[in-house]
């Protein structure tokens, strides 16, 4: 069995979880993810990839991995994987291939990968290590969430004829990892906010200041993900009413939320700059300043925000942190937690909870007040 790598993943809605098996030809890393899923996450059509059709009781192939590799070809759209990432949202395909990537490798001693994995011949003593090695190896909310991708294909397995309803119940029959961490990431100062948006206005690039503060006010203003951020049209934002509509959002679930005060005034200026052609809200700028009509990616907006931090010399951030500082500003401003929950679009008011920091100022507060007598020699 090869060894096994401790990773902990940073925040859920923000990045790929990076791979946790470290084989030796070819395996995953726990080095940065390459970026965008392969094309077989795109559309289910007829054609196959490398993996043995369930069904058809043949011997699997692999030494190592025993029966739990397949080797005959299997229709894309039979495929219980990519059936199963294909009943998600797009943003979360990404982090669910990795981590059945992930779970496919360690579980097979790096003989499989998603696709040739026979997660059919998967049984309750597999799935039960499986879940040991998320719970030494992931923090509990990130080792359940795993938990919860394989317990997708498992169902789509079942459903498309490849595991009786007693092989099925039996292998998905595992209890939460259970504990609690610290929320990743970090909230930002009034003060990195403020010069956040003074190097956008002082910007020689002229555009390209204008529309990075316009990013800037949606992440942190509006609240929005960077995902959310680049999927917006112009027609989306309602300068009169200040609205901004967040469609096709984590969850399916659209949302209104609001630009207000300086947020609006970024947005403004940059729609000014913009243009107000239809089509994407932002948009590209090149090295020359020239505004590119086409949507951005979501890796472009956490780009900018990386050149933006080292711009203004602070600490590193993420796009989510942004986020973060939103609802933990609004909370602070005496919020109404249930406003910030729709706000944000969680469909859970304990998920905004976690993001209340007033918990913590007060038990700052009540340490200071013990008094420890030290004292320095000299």
């Amino acid at each position: 069995m090869a060894e096994i790598e401790r990773h902990e993943a940073r925040r859920e809605e923000e990045i790929d979880i990076a791979p946790l098996y470290a084989g030796n030809e070819g395996a995953g890393t726990a080095e940065e993810p390459t970026g965008e899923p392969n094309g077989e996450l795109e559309v289910l059509t007829g054609e196959v990839v490398e993996a043995g059709d369930p069904r058809g009781g043949g011997e699997a192939g692999g030494e190592a991995g025993g029966d739990l590799v397949l080797s005959e070809p299997l229709p894309r759209d039979l495929h219980p994987v990519l059936v199963y990432l294909a009943s998600l949202s797009e943003g979360s395909r990404r982090t669910m291939r990795a981590s059945l990537e992930n779970m496919a490798r360690f579980v097979s001693g790096g003989e499989a990968d998603a696709l040739t994995l026979a997660w059919h011949g998967l049984r309750y003593q597999h799935t039960t290590f499986i879940r040991s090695t998320l719970a030494e190896a992931y923090k509990p909310a990130t080792a359940n969430k795993m938990i919860s991708a394989l317990r997708g294909v498992l169902k789509e397995c079942f459903r498309l004829g490849y595991m009786t309803a007693e092989d099925y119940q039996r292998a998905r029959d595992l209890s939460a990892v259970k504990g609690y961490s610290l929320p990743p990431g970090r909230s930002l100062s009034q003060g990195e906010l403020r010069r956040l948006f003074e190097v956008c206005a002082e910007s020689n690039k002229k555009n390209r200041g204008a529309r990075d503060a316009a990013v800037v006010a949606l992440l942190y203003g509006c609240g929005l993900r960077r995902s959310e951020a680049v999927t917006l049209d112009l027609a989306d934002y309602d300068a009169e009413a200040g609205e901004v509509r967040v469609r096709g959002a984590k969850g399916r679930k659209d949302r209104i939320t609001y630009a207000a005060g300086g947020a609006q005034d970024a947005i403004e200026t940059w729609v000014g700059v913009r243009g107000e052609e239809e089509g994407p809200l932002l948009y590209p700028i090149n090295k020359g300043d020239k505004i590119q009509s086409r949507r951005m990616s979501d890796q472009a907006i956490y780009d900018i925000l990386r050149r933006l931090g080292r711009e203004i010399k602070t600490k590193s951030f993420a796009p989510h942190d942004m986020r973060r500082t939103f609802i933990g500003d609004l909370l602070d401003a005496g919020a109404d937690l249930s406003a910030a929950q729709q706000l944000a679009g969680h469909s859970s008011v304990e998920t905004t909870a976690r993001y209340d920091r007033r918990g913590e100022r007060a038990k700052k507060k009540a340490a200071s007040l013990l008094h420890v007598p030290y004292s320095e020699r000299g």
